[in-house]
């Protein structure tokens, strides 16, 4: 199953028609079905879960108190993970196959296991049974065009109920004691621009605007702001945006790859962009912040990181998030941060602060208002196939830095005189 799911009507805000190719026809395959049955058993027999499936079979070594995975259909559920267990575990959740009154609980364990969950002698057979990325998806100027487009415009009101009033899509920082999001995220913003020593008379470039919430935080210092975006509906919405906070004058959005970056600022900021940039044009995105910076300037700089020999792994695997969430999404590891910076740029990395579990409050935030404010996407023409897609990959990301897995990073570079 390598399709991607597809809508009627694409730009339309209401009257979606959606379509999941292959999601409810499992592909069949009775040998690598029991294949997958046993390396599934084998990876929670020490887990703290508890794994149920019709019968009264029970799996895993979790208690009373642990988080409990449902197997509803078990022949689906194992033949998608004979498929593919990198696409299949995720989608058999948007079908049905399991569920989960909690599932980033339920997925914090595999998360913390997930170098370990298949024994190491099946993993060299890795390169014959895991999908590669498509072609397609690779972020050229016209494929990440593509790629944002699947995602971030989706709709924004479909953002809008389960962020914040900022319209922040990426890791809040939380002060000690508070729990508010949209404190959260004005603090992370303004960590960002203190790393990059953003202040009256920057004149700042932004990589990645989202829907515009650091420009606008920007220009409130008295900073003059270039943002680059590649999503329409972004623009559209930010722009509106800065307009009524009154700072049309100070900011400019530009439907910009940041391959076509262009002039000289004093700063430049991005945060949680880099993960699209793929692999291979790291290099790239690195030159290009060491070109657009003044000698002396500041970059910060805040991306998701994995850890390395996971990187080294699985950098060439095609999952589910590729899938259904980030096509030609890549993480990095700081290791990978560090070389490419010291290789191909002028910069010196100066600063480091960890996020990692401020992103795990994030996801939760994210995930209870995107289910609490259900209806109200549901009425704009979402499906109940996407709602489970959209539960399974916040809880799922979630998982990944609860666990410690995954972790973001601040990051403050400096560009020698």
């Amino acid at each position: 199953m390598t399709t991607s799911p597809t809508r009627q009507a694409d730009t339309a805000l209401t009257g979606r028609a959606w379509h999941w190719p292959g999601l409810h026809e499992p592909r069949h395959s009775a040998a690598r079905a029991a294949a997958a049955r046993l390396v599934f058993q084998h990876a929670v027999r020490t887990l703290p879960v508890r794994v149920a499936l019709p019968g009264g079979e029970r799996l895993g070594a979790g208690g009373p108190d642990s988080p409990v995975m449902r197997i509803v259909r078990p022949g689906a559920f194992f033949r998608r993970l004979g498929a593919d267990a990198k696409i299949g575990f995720g989608e058999a959740y948007m079908a049905g196959d399991w569920t989960s009154n909690d599932p980033a609980a339920l997925l914090t364990p595999f998360a913390a296991r997930m170098a370990d969950l298949v024994p190491r002698p099946l993993q060299v057979l890795r390169r014959w049974v895991d999908a590669r990325q498509p072609a397609h998806e690779r972020n050229t100027v016209e494929g990440a065009r593509a790629n944002i487009h699947r995602h971030y415009d989706l709709s924004n009101d479909l953002f809008a109920a389960f962020l914040d009033e900022s319209m922040t899509y990426s890791s809040a920082w939380f002060a000690p004691g508070s729990d508010d999001l949209h404190t959260a995220q004005l603090r992370k913003i303004d960590g960002v621009l203190d790393l990059a020593d953003v202040r009256a008379g920057t004149h700042l470039l932004e990589i990645g605007t989202g829907w515009g919430a650091l420009a606008i935080r920007a220009a409130r210092r008295g900073a003059r702001v270039t943002t680059l975006t590649i999503s329409a509906e972004q623009k559209h919405l930010a722009e509106q945006r800065i307009a009524r906070a009154g700072l049309a004058d100070r900011v400019q959005v530009l439907l910009r790859d940041y391959r076509e970056a262009h002039g000289s600022y004093d700063a430049v900021v991005s945060v949680e962009m880099i993960e699209a940039v793929g692999a291979d044009y790291w290099p790239t995105y690195f030159q290009t912040l060491d070109r657009v910076l003044k000698p002396g300037g500041r970059v910060g700089l805040q991306a998701i990181a994995m850890p390395h020999d996971r990187l080294l792994a699985t950098r060439r695997s095609y999952t589910w998030i590729h899938k259904y969430i980030f096509p030609g999404g890549q993480l990095l590891s700081v290791p990978a941060i560090q070389d490419t910076v010291r290789r191909h740029t002028a910069l010196a990395i100066t600063e480091q602060r960890s996020l990692g579990p401020d992103y795990a409050r994030t996801l939760h935030h994210w995930r209870t208002r995107f289910l609490d404010n259900w209806p109200q996407i549901a009425a704009t023409g979402f499906d109940d196939t996407f709602r489970r897609l959209w539960e399974f990959y916040l809880s799922y990301c979630e998982a990944g830095f609860r666990s410690g897995y995954l972790d973001v990073l601040q990051l403050g570079m400096a560009k020698h005189r």
